[in-house]
């Protein structure tokens, strides 16, 4: 079917089309005759999907902003919401606002069809209401247990819906106030009908341990436990590995090989090994990766379960791999001492960093040594912890560290753009709640590993480019300069020139100049905000930020399925001498992958958000310094200098003046003391209130603090 549609959209799409009769139309995409049903039903599904229209007269033409729209709608807090319309001819429309009035029974996330009643002007966007809802992101959903008398209700968690929904009948499940539960909707609520349910499963009693994963699992339908065909197809694939079996594969076994992971990681799934030539200045660098394929069978049990779920979830607490343990955790992954099955790459630089050579061998390896993060960086930081090691180990980290370097530097040369977003790292106690919380940054040892990582990945990218291969490619396409002139516009208010906001070396001047300054998390976060997001595609597209022409992953096949279609073909061309993949199969697996991918790294930052919330809900009343992140007319965010998290001083907490909002400055500046706080300020905060069922956070300043005036200032 989706091959058909997009048959029908390029055609309408052109240029030069003028609407026509839908078995015209189906004459000029070729599908008359026989396939003229097919054609049908997929003409019926773009239609309803609001991507086409049939006219009165039967015709049929492209659906556009000036009728009809169909996108993903989005709630917004106050009520009402956004619909981000799917693009027409190839170019992004602007969201629609939908008033609360006009919303229908759309729930956040549901694609809708939407009519536009008034363009939009000026910066005020188009107002419209929807239509219909032709696809709903999910009819479960997950909240809290309450009653009401004789009336039975779920507060659903997060801001989806303002109202609880009522559901009938919850003695079925044993369902208690305050239990965490899984509903089905039966009636969306809708602006006059708060909407019925049943539930469908009891979580436990909130605040329990292992309950907050749980609703989080459910809530966006993460998997679980694996299928028994898959389980059976990996326990034999396990049971019928021998590490004394290397035919058909380089011996690597006697290289000094290492691998460098975070020191709670359970898969490994890339090693390394490097020699370099003091007389020539010439480094021999090889990358080896787990051989997943060689255990999963393309189209079996495991590689249909694998293909669904696209990538491991990495939960604070819990780890939902991509494979089951027999294969991530035990034959694929590269354990210290043991023999393993790998893809290597072997690549030579010459003394300027820049690659001569590559080469692709199926290959088998014995690790010499596993290192944590922090072992590699003590060595390199030569702190008195740093463990002990053999001296051809250290020798093995010194070179490590010196060609790293080399190709980092190399790579900056080309534009690339480092964007330090820290990483939120929960603290657990022994009973496992959350004892504390820091920042997580990347430093020299994971800088090193990531530099042979992308020189591998681009090595195999450009390989099979070369072979005139369509293959899944990891792609992040440039930004619209309009959202880099906004970024140059915001930089400019906290004292960072630039002239030209298309110049790439500039903006990686910018990042590297707020690094050690408060505000550097807005300023990286603003220019992130400000790029596309990266996807898989087999479009040939580069990578804007890595400054790569031509990239794609291949690097962690244990927990990203793209690595694993790469593989495979390289697999393919050292098996036959050539390799194949089908270009429109590959354009739907990377879409798959990309909204995989997404709603982990989703799921992952609302239970990291729910832990924390939970960790700060007994700390009401707590004071601490933190950096203003944004500001709106309705009050700034903060975010706590010691603690990773967020949260929002509303403008009525501002009660010692009346504050304005500038937008250009991006400040709240009080009209008769002149007190501004702006973007990139340090202040101190108070804990206001913890709202676990909503997911929000408070603040209010320390007003003390500000007449004191030791809050509200620049560095």
């Amino acid at each position: 079917m989706g091959r058909i549609q997009d048959k029908i959209l390029h055609e309408i799409n052109r240029p030069t089309y003028t609407p026509i009769k839908a078995r015209v139309l189906a004459r000029k995409v070729g599908m008359a005759g026989s396939e003229y049903p097919d054609f049908l039903a997929a003409l019926e599904d773009l239609t309803l999907h609001g991507r086409v229209e049939v006219t009165a007269s039967h015709t049929v033409k492209k659906s556009g902003p000036r009728g009809t729209v169909s996108g993903t709608y989005r709630a917004a807090g106050k009520g009402g919401g956004f619909v981000r319309p799917r693009a027409v001819d190839g170019q992004p429309i602007q969201e629609v606002r939908i008033g609360v009035e006009d919303t229908s029974d759309a729930a956040s996330g549901d694609v809708v069809v939407a009519e536009i009643m008034t363009k939009a002007r000026g910066d005020k966007p188009a107002q419209g209401r929807i239509l219909r809802v032709v696809e709903r992101q999910s009819s479960h959903f997950v909240g809290t247990y309450w009653e009401r008398g004789a009336e039975s209700f779920v507060r659903v968690d997060g801001t989806i819906f303002s109202h609880s929904i009522a559901v009938g009948d919850p003695t079925a499940k044993g369902a208690k106030p305050e239990d965490k539960v899984v509903f089905e909707m039966i009636r969306f609520p809708s602006p006059e009908d708060r909407g019925e349910g049943v539930i469908t499963e009891v979580l436990g009693q909130q605040g329990q341990p292992g309950v907050d994963t749980l609703a989080i699992m459910r809530a966006f339908h993460l998997p679980d436990a694996f299928p028994p065909d898959a389980l059976d197809e990996a326990h034999r694939a396990a049971a019928n590995f021998s590490e004394s079996n290397l035919e058909g594969r380089s011996d690597f076994t006697h290289d000094l090989t290492i691998t460098i992971d975070p020191a709670d990681a359970r898969d490994f799934d890339d090693a390394i090994s490097l020699e370099h030539d003091e007389k020539t200045g010439h480094w021999s660098l090889t990358v080896h990766i787990a051989d997943v394929a060689h255990f999963v069978k393309q189209g079996g049990p495991l590689d249909r379960e694998a293909r669904g779920r696209a990538t491991s979830i990495y939960l604070p607490g819990k780890v939902i791999p991509m494979f089951p343990e027999s294969i991530s955790n035990h034959v694929a992954s590269l354990q210290e001492g043991r023999v393993r099955y790998v893809q290597s790459v072997v690549m030579d630089f010459d003394g300027e960093g820049r690659r001569t050579h590559a080469d692709f061998q199926r290959g088998a390896i014995r690790v010499n040594k596993r290192f944590h993060y922090e072992e590699v960086q003590a060595f390199f930081e030569n702190q008195p912890e740093a463990p002990t090691m053999a001296p051809e180990v250290a020798a093995l980290l010194n070179r490590i560290r010196a060609l790293a370097t080399l190709l980092r530097e190399r790579r900056k040369r080309k534009g690339a753009l480092e964007l330090e977003m820290p990483e939120a790292k929960l603290e657990f106690s022994r009973d496992g709640k959350v004892s504390g919380a820091h920042y997580e940054y990347s430093n020299l040892s994971h800088q090193v590993i990531e530099e042979f990582m992308l020189a591998a990945n681009i090595a195999v990218a450009e390989f099979l480019r070369d072979l005139d291969v369509k293959f899944l490619r990891r792609i992040h396409p440039d930004p619209e300069i309009t959202k880099l002139k906004a970024f140059a516009a915001f930089a400019r208010t906290l004292g960072y020139e630039t002239t030209n906001p298309e110049d790439r070396f500039r903006l990686q001047a910018i990042l590297a100049e707020s690094r050690d300054k408060p505000e550097r998390q807005a300023i990286h976060f603003a220019l992130l905000r400000s790029l596309k997001q990266a996807v898989y595609s087999p479009q040939e597209e580069g990578h804007y930020a890595l400054a790569a022409p031509c990239y794609g992953h291949f690097t962690s096949p244990i927990r990203r399925y793209p690595d694993l279609t790469v593989h495979r073909q390289v697999a393919q061309w050292q098996r036959t001498g050539k390799a194949s993949a089908e270009e429109t199969e590959l354009a739907f697996l990377g879409e798959h992958c990309s909204a995989m991918e997404r709603r982990a790294e989703l799921a992952e930052r609302e239970l990291t958000k729910i832990k924390l919330l939970d960790f700060l809900s007994t700390r009401v009343g707590e004071k601490h310094p933190a950096v203003i992140t944004g500001v709106a007319e309705y009050g700034f965010f903060a975010q706590l200098t010691i603690l990773p998290v967020e949260g929002l001083v509303h403008i009525s907490n501002l009660n010692d003046d009346y504050y304005r909002y500038e937008a250009e400055s991006h400040s709240l500046t009080g009209n008769r003391l002149g007190r501004r706080f702006r973007l990139g300020d340090e202040v101190q905060v108070e804990i206001a209130r913890v709202d676990l069922q909503k997911r929000q956070l408070d603040f209010r300043p320390v007003l003390e603090e500000i007449r004191k005036g030791r809050a509200g200032k620049k560095r």
